[in-house]
């Protein structure tokens, strides 16, 4: 039996479903590191672990390099230590590193946690990037809005998900922001133009520094249109065609950025823009698998485990590219006004015209909290052989249905 590590802040539906893939797999025996207790995990999961152990902060290399060490005396040497949390990346990488493991290296790492180091490594390789400046300083913020000139997008630099995003389009409305994050060198600021044009996302595999597979999906607007207007209900669609040549630049492109960060064995996503012209702009790579639902879309897309194929290939190294067979597309419903959930409208009319297409849903359930993210309170999932009826599909579900809050 192999002794392998995953590790997750918490015991979550996601990561127990990470947990049950890596640990039904052939001759594997899988210990698992979190903040929360053993007794906490869903019922059934810790029957197919073979050890568990607690720490105060799986982010602190420290002690997961203790935590490892604790499981590899009664286990063994583990051969891999991995994970799906984008803020875990760099400590995991320093434990592998400590320990002599194989994986993700921490510059390689660190190239895809730090957004403006990101950056920089991509505009050195010839990567189309929007211009962006880390500051420190209110004045450096200032000297950069200056010489772009333009609508600027203000994040953190190690942020993900659209968290703590906001966009600026004149000089009061930046005055305010960095009133509100204040950038100091201990906590500085990542400044970048704002890019118009429709958003996607593309998926890679990599083996052995090798780009293997792609998949692809276009946002319906980009998240940060979301966040700013609660009313809109977001959808992404994965269309048919990833393979087409319509996309072939994004591929390539992507392959040339993966190799400039450092990519070995592994799946990223990445999040990119189609200008008005045409022209690609890379926004950001994260070394992990995607949020959003896309990892649903994938599986449904191509009748496949797809939580399992990334087990494998993290614990493996292995992967047999699936033939994709549909299109699919996700609504997320999103609630409208304040409060808790009172209400979701519209179901029964969705059923009636594209029922037979549905092949998830996760429906807002009433006094449930809203998320307050773009994802919304629950979505919808469905599939099609072509692309098209997907996106009407998608479009016809956020449009008739409604989550009331109050």
């Amino acid at each position: 039996m192999t002794f392998v590590v995953f590790v997750a802040p918490r015991l979550s539906r996601n990561a127990a479903q990470m947990i049950e893939a890596a640990a039904t797999l052939p001759d594997i025996q899988l210990g698992v590191i979190t903040q929360d207790t053993a007794e906490s995990a869903p019922p059934g999961l810790m029957a197919h672990v073979a050890a568990h152990w607690r720490v105060a902060s799986v982010l602190d290399a420290g002690q997961l390099l203790d935590a490892v060490r604790a499981l590899a005396a009664k286990h063994g040497q583990p051969t891999r230590i991995f994970g799906a949390y984008e803020q875990l990346q760099v400590p995991l990488a320093e434990v592998r590193a400590q320990l002599g493991l194989h994986g993700m290296s921490v510059e390689a790492a660190l190239n895809f946690r730090d957004k403006s180091r990101m950056k920089d490594v991509l505009r050195a390789a010839g990567i189309p990037v929007a211009r962006h400046a880390l500051a420190s300083t209110e004045d450096e913020a200032w000297r950069f809005a200056t010489k772009v000139g333009s609508a600027l997008v203000l994040k953190p630099p190690a942020g993900a998900g659209a968290q703590s995003t906001y966009r600026v389009s004149s000089a009061d409305e930046l005055r305010t922001v960095l009133a509100r994050v204040a950038p100091t060198p201990a906590q500085p600021v990542l400044l970048e133009e704002f890019i118009t044009g429709d958003e996607h996302s593309l998926e890679t595999v990599s083996i052995a520094g090798h780009p293997v597979w792609h998949s692809l999906t276009r946002y319906y607007p980009t998240p940060l249109e979301v966040i700013e207007n609660p009313w809109i209900q977001w959808c992404v669609v994965l269309p048919r065609e990833t393979n087409a040549l319509q996309y072939a630049d994004i591929r390539t492109t992507g392959d040339r950025a993966l190799r400039a960060l450092g990519m070995w064995t592994g799946l990223t996503h990445m999040e990119w823009f189609r200008r008005r012209d045409g022209s690609l702009a890379i926004s950001e790579v994260a070394a992990r698998p995607p949020g959003a639902q896309i990892t649903t879309l994938i599986s449904r897309a191509n009748d496949v485990d797809f939580v399992q194929a990334w087990a494998r290939i993290m614990i493996c190294g292995t992967f047999e590219p699936p033939v994709q067979k549909y299109a699919v597309g996700a609504a997320f419903l999103r609630g409208q006004g304040s409060g808790r959930v009172k209400a979701v409208h519209g179901l029964e009319q969705v059923q009636r015209e594209v029922g037979g297409l549905i092949v998830d849903a996760n429906l807002p359930a009433p006094g449930h909290t809203p998320t307050g993210t773009y994802e919304g309170e629950g979505y919808i999932i469905v599939r099609h052989p072509e692309t098209e009826v997907v996106e009407r599909a998608v479009q016809r579900i956020v449009s008739l249905v409604r989550v009331e809050l109050s």
